[in-house]
């Protein structure tokens, strides 16, 4: 009853049986939210990202993103046009279990903006919602 209480979604006592392990397993799943895939290319504005190869161009000339750059310019490709807060970037992109207090995300945002925004002080992309979070504009 605890681990319920605590936030467990289910549980199974010792001895169990495997194929009802295998079907809750399978329920979980079925419920589980789809997770999103980022286009294989996403154009925005003069950038171009090619997922596949992790290429990214901006008016045809090539962009140096830092691994995490793309990582956080990936996650917000594949919620795009959604407001992802920064706790869901700091758990989703950094890993981080406990939620520090940190600038971390705004910090990376203004690097993306600076290499892919053509005016990084007014973007057009890569977009605050304040008191939200970020989003990347949707075509």
């Amino acid at each position: 009853m605890v681990g319920l209480q605590i936030g467990a979604d289910d549980y199974l006592t010792k001895p169990f049986d495997m194929m009802e392990l295998l079907a809750r397993v399978e329920a979980l799943l079925r419920r589980a939210p789809k997770s999103a895939v980022a286009p294989p290319v996403l154009r925005f504005g003069a950038v171009t990202v090619n997922f596949p190869s992790a290429e990214v161009t901006r008016d045809g000339k090539p962009v140096d993103l830092t691994a995490r750059e793309f990582q956080l310019l990936r996650y917000l490709a594949e919620r795009r046009g959604t407001v992802v807060s920064r706790e869901q970037l700091l758990t989703d992109v950094w890993g981080y279990e406990a939620l520090p207090s940190t600038r971390t995300v705004d910090v990376h945002m203004a690097w993306l903006r600076q290499k892919l925004e053509a005016n990084p002080k007014n973007p057009e992309f890569i977009l605050t919602v304040r008191g939200m979070g970020y989003k990347l504009a949707a075509a």
